[in-house]
């Protein structure tokens, strides 16, 4: 019964745009149990206790330092938290591990290595390997003992993945295949034990293989001299006649794109989760410092410009959280749901993954663009001092800056988040066509100025996201009418499409999150978090509508483009929001409370 309305609640991927969600069906923050909350307070006190203090010592790359701490975190359970029991995990749920990347993402260099490790590093073994592999590889992996990384990205292939030239093939024995070939950006590369390394076998089929330290023929490039995350080893790995066991061979021969692309996925959702746990972190640098730095023998927390920097830190903090939290129970959702249906594990949460590959893009250039304002302004707040290294600020802006590459540049992920949906419009998981055409109907007819449900809560912001959602139909369904197979080279276009959808995604989660608070604390304690979502929706509508501009002007003229206007104009309309006093009451509780407080 319960996988039963599992499945009826949860929307399918990409749906969010053609359908509405309810509060009650959406999983917010403030919904963590007890063991979770008591999970996160423990990666607070590792951070605080164990990185914290030694930041200087992790960015000088001081030797075996790295690794000593991934043991720490794997005393405490944290390289463990995916890993199924019988392999010496925990086998915590996707909102569990959602969590401890939340928390551990304020961890700097460390949470690099520890992202890399428990899952590009991990994640291909535990859902790709044969039960022999994943018995031999995967209880060292939980507790630390055996450190993994993944090698993916060669010189002349960085988006273009495929484009590999490593190459490995099989000797005349029989048992072993010959690997050749180099990365490059290795995470963890210096200290790994276990490299997931995908090669070509034949110069043609991708597949991927385990390769271990000290394996003849492998060896490293030196420590990358990197702008950020200078603690995290980053090299080069060289393959030169390495013999690697038949058995090693990860997954199905030519079918490594596979595992690189649905571990992205898993990866990318995650990245959010840690873009925001860093973001945290920043935001209560830049209101301690705000605090304390006197100017006019005041402190500059009491200046109108500071105090909308430190509210739109938490404004974007809330809603970057919420789409967090969404994809991340959404996925868990999916996956308890193929389980009752007697998939395994494996399949399961790959396959949930995948079912909410747009969601986990969006996340991705979403969480990771949230990460760069935050910290940029909590340099712009510290003023000079935001410019030194004596100060906390420098060294967040730095390491801020890879979460835009990482998983993907953000423009690929623009572009694959309208790619994915037009494939799942046009093989009919998403249906796109019917909203589109009624929304096609709708401009050609008389607009009406009905009033809004007033015993509807949030009527007026629901349907403002509504219309939103028909200004994307609007502009995506004319973009692909007219250019068809084109779109795809029209990138521009998409990458407007793609922001007009992440917008209202984010505004859509943060209202349904700070309507959930409301139902469960009451309309005074979850006034501020309804504040967040109104101004975050106030300003996504402008957005949107500039969005949709720019890519009706590419492709649209004369009177199609003028009806086109008027509808985007229709359709991002908003009553006026007071921002300014909305963003000085947030600001007053982050001010208050001298640290980020929702």
């Amino acid at each position: 019964m319960e996988a039963t309305a599992v499945k009826t609640n949860a929307l399918k991927g990409g749906e969010f745009i053609v359908k509405e969600s309810k509060a009650e069906d959406v999983f917010i923050r403030e919904e963590l149990n007890e063991e979770q909350l008591m999970i996160a307070d423990m990666c607070k006190d590792f951070i605080e206790t164990e990185i914290d203090p030694i930041l200087d010592r992790i960015d000088s790359l001081e030797e075996g330092l790295m690794p000593s701490l991934l043991d720490k975190a794997g005393e405490l359970g944290l390289l463990g938290m995916a890993i199924p029991e019988e392999y010496g995990g925990y086998g915590k749920d996707v909102n569990t591990n959602t969590v401890v990347t939340e928390l551990m993402g304020g961890a700097h260099s460390f949470a690099v290595a520890l992202s890399a490790h428990t899952g590009i590093g991990t994640l291909p073994i535990l859902y790709y390997g044969t039960p022999a592999q994943k018995q031999k590889y995967l209880p060292g992996l939980a507790t630390g003992e055996l450190k993994a990384s993944y090698c993916l990205t060669e010189p002349g292939s960085g988006s273009d993945a495929l484009g590999a030239k490593t190459k490995a093939v099989l000797n005349a024995e029989g048992t072993h295949y010959v690997l050749n070939g180099q990365k490059m950006w290795i995470t963890n590369g210096g200290f790994a034990d276990v490299y997931v390394v995908f090669a070509k076998i034949d110069g043609e089929k991708f597949t991927g293989f385990i390769v271990e330290r000290g394996t003849p023929g492998l060896s490293l490039g030196a420590e990358e001299k990197k702008l950020g995350i200078k603690g995290s080893s980053t090299r080069q790995v060289f393959f030169q006649d390495c013999s690697i066991p038949k058995d090693n061979l990860l997954g199905e021969i030519g079918k490594g794109h596979k595992i690189a692309f649905n571990i992205l996925n898993i990866g990318r959702y995650k990245l959010c989760a840690a873009a925001i746990g860093g973001s945290k972190r920043a935001a209560t640098t830049a209101v301690k410092y705000a605090n304390e730095r006197k100017q006019f023998n005041v402190s500059i927390s009491s200046f109108g410009a500071i105090q909308y920097k430190l509210a739109e830190q938490a404004i974007q903090i809330f809603a970057g959280e919420s789409i967090s939290y969404r994809t991340s129970d959404l996925i868990e959702k999916k996956e308890q749901e193929l389980l009752a249906k007697g998939a395994s594990h494996n399949e399961a949460l790959l396959a949930a993954a995948e079912e909410y590959s747009i969601e986990c893009a969006i996340l991705k250039f979403v969480g990771s663009e949230i990460l760069d304002y935050v910290v940029d302004e909590t340099v712009q707040i510290h003023g000079g001092y935001g410019f030194s290294e004596e100060y906390p600020a420098a060294r967040a802006y730095r390491d801020s800056r890879i979460n835009r590459i990482f998983e993907g540049t953000n423009e690929i992920n623009r572009l694959l988040t309208v790619d994915m949906l037009v494939r799942k419009a046009m093989s009919g998981q998403v249906d796109l066509m019917t909203p589109a055409m009624a929304v096609q109907k709708e401009l050609m007819s008389v607009p009406t100025f009905g009033s809004d449900d007033s015993d509807v809560l949030f009527a007026a912001e629901k349907k403002a996201i509504a219309n939103a959602k028909k200004a994307i139909l609007m502009t995506a369904g004319a973009a692909f009418q007219k250019l068809m197979q084109k779109l795809k080279e029209e990138q521009e276009i998409v990458m407007d499409i793609a922001d007009m959808i992440a917008l209202v995604f984010t505004a859509e989660s943060a209202l349904l999150r700070a309507e959930k608070i409301q139902s469960m604390k009451g309309e005074a304690e979850a006034a501020l978090y309804v504040a967040m979502a109104r101004v975050y929706l106030s300003d996504a509508l402008e957005k949107v509508n500039v969005h949709g501009k720019h890519a009706l002007a590419a492709f649209t003229e004369g009177d199609e483009q003028r009806i086109m206007l008027m509808g985007l104009k229709r359709y991002t309309k908003m009553d006026v929001v007071n921002t300014k006093a909305l963003r000085r009451e947030i600001a007053a509780k982050i001010i208050d409370a001298n640290q980020y407080p929702f």
